[in-house]
């Protein structure tokens, strides 16, 4: 990997620009979290704060999926990082008696960020300069997200209680303009060059709703990306706990900001791990990807019900951490097989669409579990979610069984014969 980014200079220049806007936004969650904690004690707002930065996504996917195939992938990443700076900066205005705009600011730089994502995947497949060099960015992007939520969430609870959670929020946003010029530094086009897309003298402007219908006609056809998009959907309907973690550092195990950040810290262990051990078993194989997917949603049940019942803070952080070994795999598997599978000319709204979904469950768990752990507590909380999500895990393996025989067939024989 260290080889592909010495010889790939624009994986090499995305690279840094996520690992950079990573730290930032686990700066920003630690604080946050601790802020809103402090200010009003409600495990339900400590949940809100998750649903800041999934839901605002889901609610822009219509549009950033069609801008992402429509428009200049390299100018929506400079134009939309440098809004996210501008809005990151506005957290600094927030305070304790003015919660309303922690979760206003948050939800602006999270549906702007609904624009980086799938321009940034869609494009890796052009940046890429062949199918290994695809699998190798896939897995080292993947985890670098892992790998910066660990340094980046623990340095950010020690920088909060070291030098306050204002001076987090600018690390923030500093943070977003160093990417946007990162991005702009890209020589190598983002795109496939298209001359005419069918529809777009008939409607030249964009239209979120029709345009997205292309990418679900495409999933409707394509068992294999439907059961890769429904993937993400299985690992998100525990993966609201997440939001409970910080009340889990500082209820049961008597932490502040820095507790906070190292138990939501180490699930970047896990994370950074897992997309590289998958990503070394699949070697490009669907069949295999799709059946990793759903053993790894498994692990990450398994672990996160350990982490319900762990006796002090550092058992708890090691099943954290395994549970994201597998919550990794699943996340970073399921994106690379989508850009194996769906054309160029669609990848965008297709990897939107899946963002969206992911997002939209993501929002609705964290909230429901901010509310089941105001009645019964957080260690019961994150039981009920865990066993939730092992039983959805189990169903995608069930359901998935005759697609990936058909993928095995398909593999053993090419040709048809």
């Amino acid at each position: 990997m260290l080889k592909l980014l010495r010889e790939n200079r624009d994986i090499r220049l995305l690279f840094i620009a996520q690992v950079i806007s990573y730290l930032g936004d686990w700066f920003t969650f630690v604080a946050l979290a601790g802020l809103v904690e402090d200010a009003t004690g409600s495990k339900f707002l400590v949940s809100l704060v998750m649903v800041a930065f999934s839901l605002p996504s889901f609610l822009a996917s219509p549009i950033a999926g069609p801008t992402a195939d429509r428009y200049d992938r390299k100018k929506v990443l400079v134009i939309v990082s440098c809004c996210q700076a501008i809005a990151a900066f506005g957290l600094i205005t927030a305070g304790d008696s003015r919660i309303w705009m922690v979760f206003l600011f948050q939800s602006s730089i999270s549906a702007l960020a609904a624009f980086i994502r799938p321009a940034s995947e869609a494009a890796l497949p052009n940046l890429a300069r062949n199918p290994e060099e695809l699998a190798k960015a896939n897995s080292l992007l993947g985890a670098t997200w892992g790998i910066m939520l660990a340094v980046g969430a623990g340095l950010g609870g020690l920088f909060s209680q070291a030098f306050g959670r204002t001076a987090a929020f600018l690390a923030d946003g500093i943070s977003f303009l160093i990417a946007a010029a990162l991005f702009a530094a890209i020589q190598t086009k983002m795109q496939e060059h298209r001359t005419h897309q069918p529809g777009d003298a008939k409607r030249p402007r964009m239209r979120p709703l029709d345009d997205m219908k292309e990418a679900l006609h495409l999933a409707r056809e394509d068992k294999v990306i439907l059961a890769l998009v429904a993937s993400k959907t299985t690992f998100a309907v525990g993966a609201g706990i997440v939001s409970q973690l910080a009340v889990l550092a500082s209820d049961v195990f008597k932490s502040g900001d820095a507790g906070r950040g190292m138990l939501i810290g180490v699930r970047g262990i896990g994370s950074g791990l897992g997309p590289i051990i998958g990503a070394r078993f699949v070697k490009g194989n669907l069949q295999k990807l799709l059946f990793t997917c759903g053993i790894a949603g498994l692990l990450f049940s398994v672990f996160y019900l350990g982490a319900a019942v762990s006796p002090n803070i550092a058992i708890a952080g090691i099943c954290v951490a395994l549970a994201h070994f597998g919550g990794g795999a699943q996340w970073t598997l399921s994106s690379y097989g989508l850009q194996m599978r769906s054309p160029d000319a669609v990848r965008g709204r297709v990897l939107a669409g899946d963002f969206a979904i992911v997002t939209l469950m993501l929002s609705l768990s964290s909230a429901a579990s901010g509310l089941l752990a105001d009645a019964v507590g957080v260690r019961v909380t994150i039981a009920v979610f865990a066993v939730t999500a092992a039983i959805a895990s189990v169903s995608y393996l069930v359901l998935t069984k005759p697609i990936r025989e058909r993928l095995r067939t398909e593999q053993q024989h090419p040709s048809g014969s």
